[in-house]
């Protein structure tokens, strides 16, 4: 069974699968609709749990529209009353997590294929049954009227999708928190809406879900914080300046949206890329502290960190790596560190670290690349935040070639054991304390040379 149209949101998805895909039965179905495949998927957001049924169901050639619409309402009753059985969840989980019906209704076609070969003269007809995919939108009101289960009081409503809306939204939104947040978004206006007795198609509800004002309030709230911590002088430019646009849906709100999507999409390689390498070479990243915990590193794990940003946050890390070109020549030459926040989890910490172009240099990839694990945990010690629990640490060469541009990227994701705030605050005045010392013995030495060579001058 074929779920998929191939999006990169839903290979990014399965790092989050909190189990194997299961293919299940449901309750009720008619005899004429018992041609059916579906499966249930649940995934661990950091947002909260995605409980997702797929459904394909093969109709015979000749079924009329109004019956199809009838089997809308069967399979949402049948998939309805399957969750409300199989689908365990705490009362505190049930405001976290939401359920998802993709329905994918196909048509069979019968076609009768004369065939007279010397492979297969006995069988002088050969009936084979291709499939024609129908297009079709149920919406969520028509559907929960002709409902016979009734959730409203125990769980959340059952959020149901023909296949090809749902595979157009997952393009759009590009990825997961995304798609986390607009189905929070769709939930809470389709209850609106049913109880106005309004009826809205999908295109509708994404396209306000993409232009609504508050669309980079989450940003924004860590962009405070940020400079609350006294991590950053001044807010980030680039927010004030995507925010705005999108608040009085400026002209430049669209380029914003296409640059976003632009370096979704392009973090998601790189990501995989860098990924990829761990997979292949875990031993590379072993470090002598923590080698028994590299040895155990859960790549799903270390997927979720990374692949755990929105569209700004990743727009913002692509356009601090390919900042690198324009730098200063001396700068590329010698390697730096750029360090820079996530903009979806205030709890994650990225440290930028462009190789110099002596790979045996003090600052070249031989020598820092042995060392992601121990920066890491010297910036964790260092950062005075109490949500901060992991930190990730990109050790870049940035190699261009010709006309062509391109990164090899080492990586390492380090886990920080929470502080408390005031176990933060004490670290941070230790730091202070020690910074000062060190200027005060800088000062005295200073001084002393003052003196001594005062004295040999008189």
């Amino acid at each position: 069974m074929v779920m998929s149209d191939g999006s990169y949101l839903m290979n990014e998805m399965a790092c989050y699968l909190r189990a194997d895909i299961l293919k299940i039965i449901l309750p009720d179905m008619p005899v004429v609709e018992s041609n059916y495949q579906a499966q249930y998927s649940q995934y661990q957001l950091s947002l909260g749990d995605l409980n997702l049924v797929e459904l394909v169901i093969y109709l015979p050639n000749d079924m009329l529209p109004a019956d199809i619409e009838t089997l809308g309402r069967t399979a949402f009753n049948a998939v309805n009353i399957w969750r409300k059985t199989h689908i365990s969840r705490s009362i505190d989980s049930q405001l976290r997590s939401i359920d998802v019906l993709v329905l994918d209704i196909q048509r069979q076609i019968d076609i009768d294929i004369d065939i007279d070969t010397e492979h297969d003269v006995h069988n002088k007809s050969c009936k084979k049954n291709p499939v024609q995919p129908l297009a079709h939108s149920f919406t969520d009101s028509d559907l929960v009227q002709g409902s016979i289960v009734d959730t409203s009081a125990s769980i959340q409503p059952l959020q149901a999708f023909g296949w090809h809306d749902w595979h157009i939204h997952l393009n759009k939104l590009k990825i997961p928190c995304e798609l986390w947040r607009f189905l929070h978004y769709r939930l809470g206006h389709s209850q609106q809406d049913n109880k106005d007795h309004i009826t809205n198609s999908e295109n509708d509800i994404i396209t306000r879900f993409l232009n609504v004002a508050d669309f980079f309030a989450p940003a924004i709230t860590i962009d405070n914080a940020l400079i609350k911590y006294g991590l950053q002088n001044e807010p980030n430019s680039a927010l004030i300046a995507m925010s705005l646009a999108q608040k009085t849906n400026s002209p430049t709100k669209q380029m914003y949206q296409q640059h976003m999507a632009q370096a979704a999409a392009l973090w998601s390689q790189l990501s995989m890329q860098m990924l990829e390498t761990v997979y292949k070479n875990p031993a590379a990243f072993k470090q002598k502290e923590s080698l028994e915990k590299s040895s155990k590193a859960d790549f799903s794990h270390w997927q979720q960190q990374i692949l755990d940003e929105s569209l700004f946050s990743r727009h913002e890390l692509v356009r601090t790596l390919y900042k690198h070109p324009k730098q200063a020549q001396q700068l590329q030459q010698q390697g730096y560190v750029v360090h820079q926040h996530s903009y979806e989890c205030l709890g994650r910490h990225y440290v930028l670290i462009f190789y110099g172009q002596d790979a045996e240099g003090k600052h070249g990839k031989s020598a820092i690349r042995p060392n992601l694990a121990k920066i890491a945990l010297d910036v964790a010690t260092r950062l005075p935040m109490a949500e901060l629990h992991h930190v990730v640490v990109l050790g870049i060469d940035f190699i261009i070639e010709a006309e062509d541009a391109f990164m090899d990227i080492d990586l390492w994701i380090q886990p920080v054991n929470p502080m408390t705030q005031r176990e933060r605050q004490l670290t941070k005045k230790v730091q202070q304390l020690q910074q000062s010392n060190q200027s005060n013995a800088s000062e005295i030495t200073e001084d002393n040379k003052k003196k001594a060579h005062s004295n040999h001058l008189s």
